[in-house]
């Protein structure tokens, strides 16, 4: 008699041998559990605690309980993942470098086109900066914390630990050098180190924090034709002006040669300008790109002035303006012809359009713009050389008569 089974059957006798065949294996082992931050601050929260090397790998309870992470329950397995796959004691002296990517994903992103990441990709030992220079490890602070070496006051501190540092600038090879003390002497640093005041810039603010470029890449806020735009973001007024002026024209058409803010203030060692040092300054700056204006006006009473080291006298901004200067052609211009007389009568007044005539770069090799003054000064250079020559030659007759024997003697009867 042959015997059938129905589905149903088959089915339920099928369960129970998959059931007896798991019943007979050995139960899985459960996932090891990551150590918690009581656990690494067993050993870590001893001030001397240090690797085999010697380092000190200590974490202070204290500190990083008050950092953000701390604060915002943020374990070290989080950034030490290693750590939660093997969580062996005592653990490897060296653990794989802590990540700031998993929760920091923008940042790091940013930080991977900058100059300190293409340094660090590119140089075997670089000494570029990472997360941790500028932010810290464990007692990592929010920015805007006084305590925090990114806070706004604190920045420039905070760069100067490497671009004030003579090692790290050789070894990085940075060609511009410390740039942190000539910032510290500038307005801004004075601004920021001495009167405390946030609203004046510090590195970020024209560099950017995170994705840091190099001043000759064209998408970096100090590429030369971006600087106008970054130093608006403060100066706007002077931005506008500057725009419509014919340095910013030349600049809007391309000309590699047009002067820009650093130009004339340099970059990090920018001054007050109402001081008789700066006034002197300008002429240098002024006549690196106009040099024969420069050496006109030097011939002039007031350029004459100015190189004795009196500075009352009016110097290139004084007449031209200072961010909007126009081609004197234009009648927006200080020293056009509808707006000299009022300019000379900034200094002198009273000024009428005879007194304005007088030209502060008479250049007396010029016969086409100063007739009468290239004349007047051959016919000064002719009577000097005739009086000397007049002279020379008596001098010269005289002191032949006085060697001549006998000379001077009177006869004797």
């Amino acid at each position: 008699m042959r015997l059938t089974r129905s589905v149903p059957g088959v089915l339920l006798a099928a369960c129970l041998a998959a059931a007896t065949a798991l019943a007979q294996k050995p139960a899985a082992k459960a996932a090891p559990k990551p150590p918690s931050n009581d656990d690494c601050l067993a050993c870590h929260g001893d001030a001397s605690a240090a690797g085999a090397s010697g380092r000190s790998v200590a974490v202070l309870p204290d500190k990083f309980g008050a950092s953000i992470h701390g604060l915002s329950g943020v374990t070290c397995v989080d950034c030490h993942a290693d750590l939660a796959k093997s969580p062996e004691f005592p653990h490897a002296e060296k653990l794989a470098p802590a990540s700031c990517v998993k929760c920091h994903d923008r940042a790091a992103a940013l930080y991977e086109v900058s100059v300190h990441a293409e340094a660090r990709r590119s140089q075997a030992n670089s000494v570029a900066a990472a997360c941790k220079d500028c932010h810290g490890s464990h007692e990592i602070k929010p920015v805007k914390d006084p305590d925090s070496p990114t806070d706004h006051l604190n920045l420039p501190a905070t760069c100067g630990r490497c671009h004030g540092n003579a090692e790290i600038i050789r070894k990085g090879r940075i060609a511009i050098g410390d740039v942190v003390a000539q910032f510290q002497d500038s307005i801004h640093g004075q601004a920021l180190a001495k009167s405390g005041l946030t609203v004046a810039p510090n590195c970020k603010d024209c560099h950017s924090a995170h994705d840091i470029k190099r001043r000759t890449d064209a998408t970096s806020p100090v590429y030369r034709t971006s600087i106008p735009a970054t130093c608006g973001k403060c100066h706007q007024g002077i931005e506008r002006r500057y725009q419509a002026g014919v340095h910013g024209e030349a600049l809007a058409k391309g000309r590699p040669d047009a002067p820009v803010c650093v130009t004339c203030h340099s970059a990090h060692q920018i001054a007050r300008t109402e001081g008789a040092a700066w006034k002197a300054h300008v002429l240098a700056e002024c006549g690196s790109c106009h040099p024969e204006s420069k050496k006109t006006f030097r011939d002039t009473f007031h350029g004459q002035e100015t190189q004795l080291g009196f500075m009352r006298v009016a110097t290139c901004a004084d007449c031209h303006g200072a961010h909007e200067i126009y081609p004197k052609r234009d009648a927006r211009s200080t020293v056009s012809t509808a707006r000299v007389v009022s300019t000379c009568g900034t200094c002198h007044p009273g000024s009428n359009p005879s007194f304005a005539r007088y030209d502060p770069h008479a250049d007396r090799h010029n016969r086409e713009r100063n007739p009468l003054l290239f004349y007047a000064s051959k016919f000064m250079e002719a009577l000097l050389i005739g009086v000397f020559a007049f002279f020379g030659i008596h001098t010269a007759l005289w002191a032949s008569r006085a060697v001549k024997p006998g000379a001077g003697r009177r006869s004797e009867e």
